[in-house]
């Protein structure tokens, strides 16, 4: 399914101008139709996967319990 900016704006819930600058420095795949810029929003799939795949690891980091501080004298 292809989206125009405006609606892959929308999807990403992201602001148009920040679309239209990615797909300007080809950080985002276009068809350009003479009018328009298509966008696949099968290509944001992978990113998705990815931000969740970070989010969980970074919350398993979070909920790892902080070790017992070692009691260590100093022998000076």
């Amino acid at each position: 399914m292809y989206l125009t900016i405006k609606e892959t704006a929308a999807y990403l819930s992201i602001d148009e101008s920040i679309v239209r600058a990615y797909v300007l420095q080809g950080k985002i795949r276009t068809i350009y139709d003479g009018e328009n810029y298509l966008i696949n929003r099968n290509q944001f799939t992978t990113y998705f996967e990815q931000v969740e795949k970070y989010r969980k690891l970074v919350q398993a980091y979070l909920d790892e319990p902080i070790p017992e501080d070692i009691d260590v004298k100093d022998e000076d």
